[in-house]
């Protein structure tokens, strides 16, 4: 059996060096450095990036009228994590999960205690999606060379959409004013929930030899839902924005 083994392998390597160095070398320019022994199935990505919600709802123009905070106070940072599992040439099963948090700190515009001194509190809004979608390549993602080599192309733009569920959490946290007797108290105000969420995007890889991989992309999503907890009686959240990330990505 080992003799075999070796046998085999003896085989399959030189066949696969031979494919390589007959490709021609316009080929060769096309794609990433390297090639695979097989066209890969799945791929890993990481992501991280900016969120940048839409923040229209009746919450946040109620904070952004009593508070000191304006939309772009809500804007984050994105980290994110991705498996996409090849069903054809040009068409993935995307299947990720992210999270963005942003922290305001503020105070109210018209109103200080009584030693003169600024009411402040901060404003924390926090998502995390779990999503699975269709990505579909605008052209292939390579070549295969022979029985036994497969080259990555350098560039592969793609489109696609997705659906899935989002928890959120809204969260007001320092000092406030009783408008009824206008003392100031300190408290935690919160509003947490999951709702469907469904999102678009477009981005494109671009090959870092034969295995790894650089992604930039662009995503929108929709979701809102009713206010609960401390916040029950606003007007549905509204949770949909916009997202651009860069990834580091392993093809297997």
């Amino acid at each position: 059996m080992r003799r075999q083994g070796r046998s085999v392998v003896s085989r399959l390597l030189p066949a696969a060096l031979a494919a390589v160095l007959a490709t021609p070398v316009g080929a060769l320019a096309q794609g990433g450095d390297g090639y695979l022994f097989r066209r890969p199935t799945v791929q890993l990505l990481v992501r991280g990036g900016y969120a940048l919600p839409r923040a229209e709802s009746e919450i946040f123009a109620f904070t952004r009228q009593r508070l000191t905070v304006d939309k772009r106070d809500f804007y984050a940072g994105a980290i994110g994590g991705e498996l996409d599992v090849r069903l054809s040439e040009r068409v993935d099963l995307a299947l990720g999960i992210g999270y963005a948090q942003s922290t305001a700190r503020s105070e109210f515009r018209d109103w200080v205690d009584q030693d003169g001194l600024p009411i402040k509190q901060k404003t924390i809004l926090s998502r995390l999606p779990v999503t699975a979608g269709m990505k579909v390549y605008l052209s292939d993602r390579g070549r295969r060379i022979s029985r036994f080599a497969w080259v990555p192309y350098k560039w592969a733009p793609y489109v696609g959409a997705g659906a899935g569920w989002v928890h959120y959490r809204f969260e007001q946290d320092g000092d406030f004013i009783d408008f009824e007797t206008l003392d100031v108290f300190s408290d935690i105000f919160t509003s947490s929930g999951t709702t469907p969420t469904a999102h678009v995007f477009a981005g494109l890889d671009m090959a870092l030899g034969a295995q790894f991989v650089l992604s930039g992309e662009a995503r929108y999503a929709w979701a809102s839902t009713h206010m609960n907890g401390d916040f029950d009686g606003f007007d549905a959240i509204d949770l949909a924005g916009m997202q651009a990330t860069i990834g580091i990505g392993v093809r297997f």
